[in-house]
């Protein structure tokens, strides 16, 4: 594991919700382009981005949890920089820095970690697959896309067409060609992936505990400005998981010294929302970590404090693999 800059490829050393209805018709649509498309139809996407995940498992699996890191891919394509107005350090103010690395030694004590290795200003795996701004695109959107979200309304959609602090990407319109093949060949298997984990668990262990891991902006950084706690737990308001889990958490990362938040500002994206559905045995649930406990978010360099912050995350997987399950089968035996 290396916590230098992330590399840029080729060249530079530098580092509102769908309803049921529409989700269904969403997934049968990505499903069924990824199974009619012949991959030599297909239009290429930069080499270094495949494959477009990783997956961490050194041993058996000992636990019903996942870890998924979304947000933290930070392999930059030349093509990619070439089509931008901005600087590598500016694309990357998207970027959720080193979070696989923060969980790494959580997965190492048995539960898998999937990790995007595309950056969030590619590709928003924690979006709808076609939520699409018709601003980016140079040709007419079809009519499965979801233009009209919140999120891209704020140029933040499956592929945003800003960063985090409100910048402009690009610098031109794209085809709309080059926005489909990101989602049919990087999102789409990155989600049949994490499908694939979370029925794996749940069909072994009963149950399956999805934990979406994020960072946001310390309150030196943050748009709004004003104090960020440490961590922000979201459950969807209590939609997406059974609140023992969030409890469980909430209260082991409160005795760990860290100041604790639920759902506010924070509860929980696409990820969230999709999978976690706890009347299927799949719970899920999303941490936001502030980066001012780990990263210069000037330089976007760990600090010291990232050592600390790793371990308080590893101390943590002995009571969240034994305690956590014990106290689920005991309310269900109860029930």
């Amino acid at each position: 594991m290396s916590l230098g800059l992330p590399y840029i490829a080729a060249s530079y050393d530098l580092a509102p919700s769908p309803t049921a209805h529409r989700r269904a018709a969403v997934e049968d649509l990505t499903r069924e382009t990824a199974r009619s498309m012949p991959l030599r139809d297909r239009p290429s996407i930069p080499p270094e981005l495949i494959p477009g995940f990783e997956i961490s498992l050194p041993g058996p699996q000992v636990a019903p949890f996942v870890l998924c890191s979304p947000h933290s891919g930070r392999v930059y394509p030349r093509s990619f920089l070439e089509l931008s107005r901005l600087s590598p350090l500016s694309l990357r103010k998207s970027e959720d820095c080193f979070v696989d690395d923060l969980f790494l030694p959580v997965a190492r004590e048995g539960v898998p970690l999937i990790s995007a290795r595309f950056p969030r200003a590619y590709l928003d795996v924690n979006r709808e697959p076609y939520e699409l701004d018709p601003e980016l695109f140079i040709e007419a959107l079809p009519d499965y896309a979801n233009t009209q979200s919140v999120r891209v309304a704020g140029g933040l959609g499956t592929i945003a067409r800003i960063v985090a602090d409100g910048e402009e990407i690009y610098r031109s319109k794209l085809p709309l060609a080059s926005g489909i093949d990101r989602v049919e060949q990087l999102y789409i298997p990155f989600h049949a992936a994490l499908a694939e984990l979370c029925e794996t668990t749940r069909a072994r262990f009963g149950y399956a505990i999805l934990i979406d891991c994020h960072s946001m902006p310390s309150a030196s950084m943050a748009p709004a400005g004003g104090p960020r706690p440490d961590i922000v737990l979201g459950d969807r308001f209590g939609a997406s998981a059974d609140c023992k889990i969030t409890r469980f958490l909430k209260d082991a990362l409160t005795a760990l010294g860290y100041e604790v938040q639920m759902n506010r500002p924070y509860a929980g994206g696409y990820i969230t929302e999709h999978y976690g559905r706890p009347a299927r045995d799949v719970h899920a649930v999303q941490i936001e970590i502030n980066r001012g406990l780990y990263l210069n978010e000037q330089v976007l360099r760990p600090t010291g404090g990232f050592a600390e912050l790793q371990r308080d995350l590893r101390s943590l997987a002995g009571p969240l693999f034994n305690e956590l399950p014990l106290l689920l089968q005991r309310r269900a035996a109860a029930e």
